[in-house]
Formats: C-alpha cells, structure tokens, sequence
C-alpha cells in the first residue's frame, strides 16, 4: 500500500513537471515543429509566400507615395546562358531552380515579371539571408544618425552581454565584413543556436559563449550570426526595434508599396535572414542602393556607405579567398560583389533568393524560389552567368 502511494505521488510529481513544462515550452515546442514542418521540400513554396501566416512577425508599413515601375509586355528572355563549359537554356534553368517568381528591370521599366506556385505582384516572398542585406542599410543609418559612432567601434561598446568575453573587442565593421573571427561553424552549429534561442534563449547570452577562431577581418568566414550582432547594436543604439527603425528610416522613405514583414525569433526580429517583401519592394530596395542611396533626391543612404558597401579590396574579401565554397563571390557589407568590371552586386538567400544588380547596365533582376538543391556546386556562380545573360539580352534588345 506504502509503495502504491508513492508511486502515485511520483507520477502526481511528474505529471505536475511535465504540465508546467508544457505550459512554459509547449507554444515554443509547437513552433519548432510548424517550423520543421514548413522547411520539407514539398512545403518549401507555400512557406516562403505565406510565412507571415506560419510564423510570428512584426509588421512594417509601407508609406502612402509609393514609387512606380512603368511596365511593359514581357520581353522574350535570353535563350540561354553557359557556365563550365555547359549550355543552360532559360526557360529550364528557371523550372529546375524550383523559380518562384522573377522580375527583370531596365532604367525603371519592368521588362519581365512572372509568378508561379500561386504567386502575384502583392504576394511577399521570403527574404532568408537577402534580409542580411537589409540589416547592412539601418546600420549605415544609424551610423548617419548617431547612434552608432563608427562601425570601427568595439561590439561590447552595444551589447552588454559581451562585455568581459572573449567577443567584446570585435569591430562592427568585421562582422558586416563577415570576417568577426568568431569561433563559430555556420553548417555545423546553425541548427542548435536556432533551436536554443527558439526555445527561449536570448540571442546574445549564447553567442557570448563562443569563442574566438583568429583575429578579426584575418579570414572570411560566411556565419549568420554576424548578422544578428548587427540587429542588436542597431536596436540597443537606437533603442528601436529593427522593425520600427526600418518602418520609419527606410521603408516609408524609398516608395515601398506594400507593407513587410519580419519574423521573430523569440520576440525579436530575426536579423539574419527573417524578411517577407514584395518582388517590386525588392527592387526598390536595390534602385536605391543602384541610385548611390537617394530617392527623389533624398539621401536615405549616405553615398559613402553604398561604396564603402561594395568595397573588396581587402585580401578576405575579394571572390575566391580561403578557397572556400561560401567566398566564391566577393563580400562587402552584406552584399555579395561577383568577380567582374561591370559593378555588379547581390543580395542571396538560401534555397534560391536573389537580387542582382548591375550599374553598367541599369538592370535589377529579383529571382525568388524553393529550391532545395541550392547546395549544389557553383550554384551562386552558375546564377550569375544567368544573371548576365538576362542582362546583355534585355539591354542588347532595348
């Protein structure tokens, strides 16, 4: 009778434990399971045109003079391009990339635009790293505003967090640059910081306890994280969050025409990658930078910061350095620079997220997908020759 009752009072015990665990974890348990499930390859193109609908966001508004693209009949496309000596013809390069929509523009004309999987010109596409390229831009406006006092400035200066560790002394401008030296492995160790801070871990508690692999700006090395260091200087700086601060800054001042949204992780925007914008909203985004940061002749962006934006000249951060598979493009400040004469820039994201750009020839090409082959060997490279071809066919045909 004796041991009957304490059994009963240890599965009373453990049942109070595992009530009080559900209460506490069970919405976040349930999220990390909507997430799992959304990121199966058969889900990936309804995930990424409805993730404000599966995930938890923060709304940006859109202003109430939005710029216009003219428009015109869809161009016939290049018939193809080559890389590696193969020959990729268009229409099955864009079908085998898993395209979800692509629009190509020339001196603000919208030359091509095209939806697929149920898409259309108000539906917004996930960001995934492209949103890196965001972070880059309310950091040059912070800086601009005063907030942030030099992107030379220690990271323990903004993020108390860090102070006393091994982290405290990075500049901001290393981790823009990607080369932090910050002892972390993106394929190896994304997974466990993702689940650790979607499970209630603050963000910075736990990069703090990273090490450091070398001194700064010593190696590129492609880490996420980076990213979401950035997003808290910004917020700490500003004392915004990374929505309000883009909402106010950024999108109400480039003629955005629909509102964005952003994706937190833990109730906080999610830096690294956690972006839904519309096809156009990209491309108005890349006019500025494309425009050396001025809208209507409003400086949103200082034009030192675009340059200094696409600024490779360094060892680590020109195309092919450490002979690694994450630098075979060149790196500024969250934007990737192909090897080339013609200016060109890019903002990628996983699973196929695109925008090029390219000065010489005035064109702004957005590619959104869900491809999950985007792992494949010269895949990034491979685009940019796509990328051209689009580029010399539209221009030639103009």
């Amino acid at each position: 009778m004796k041991k009957r009752k304490i059994i009963g009072m240890v599965t009373v015990s453990i049942a109070a434990v595992v009530g009080v665990f559900w209460i506490c974890l069970g919405e976040k348990v349930k999220m990390l399971y909507t997430s799992l499930h959304s990121f199966k390859n058969e889900n990936l193109a309804h995930t990424f045109q409805h993730t404000p609908e599966i995930q938890p966001t923060k709304k940006i508004s859109a202003g109430e003079n939005p710029f216009f693209f003219l428009k015109e009949d869809n161009a016939i496309l290049t018939e193809g391009f080559q890389y590696d000596n193969v020959f990729y013809a268009t229409e099955e390069f864009m079908e085998d990339t898993r395209t979800s929509a692509m629009l190509v523009i020339e001196n603000d004309v919208i030359k091509y635009e095209k939806y697929f999987f149920g898409g259309e010109e108000s539906s917004l596409f996930s960001s995934n790293s492209m949103g890196k390229s965001f972070v880059s831009a309310l950091m040059g406006i912070a800086v601009a505003e005063g907030y942030v006092n030099s992107v030379e400035d220690p990271i323990g200066m903004y993020i108390p967090e860090f102070v006393g560790t091994e982290l405290e002394n990075i500049p901001i401008r290393a981790c823009l640059k990607m080369a932090s030296g910050i002892d972390f492995n993106e394929d190896k160790d994304m997974s466990g910081f993702s689940i650790r801070t979607l499970m209630g871990a603050p963000a910075m508690k736990v990069i703090s306890q990273y090490g450091v692999q070398e001194e700064p700006y010593t190696y590129r090395r492609y880490l996420s994280i980076n990213t979401e260091i950035m997003g808290q200087v910004i917020t700490n700086a500003t004392g915004r969050s990374l929505a309000e601060y883009m909402e106010e800054k950024l999108w109400k001042r480039i003629g955005a025409a629909h509102d964005a949204y952003w994706t937190l992780s833990n109730g906080t925007e999610l830096a690294m990658g956690g972006l839904s914008v519309s096809l156009r909203d990209y491309a108005r985004f890349a006019r500025l930078y494309l425009n050396g940061g001025s809208y209507n002749g409003v400086q949103v962006l200082e034009k030192e910061w675009v340059q200094d934006s696409m600024d490779i000249q360094e060892e680590y951060a020109k195309p092919g350095a450490n002979h690694d598979a994450y630098n075979a493009i060149g790196y500024g400040y969250q934007w990737w620079i192909p090897e080339g004469s013609q200016g060109e820039f890019m903002a990628i994201g996983v699973y196929g997220q695109w925008i090029y750009v390219n000065p010489a020839k005035q064109v702004i090409i957005v590619k959104t997908s869900a491809d999950p082959d985007f792992t494949e060997p010269g895949y990034e490279l491979k685009h940019v020759e796509f990328f051209r071809a689009i580029a010399e066919g539209i221009s030639q045909a103009a």
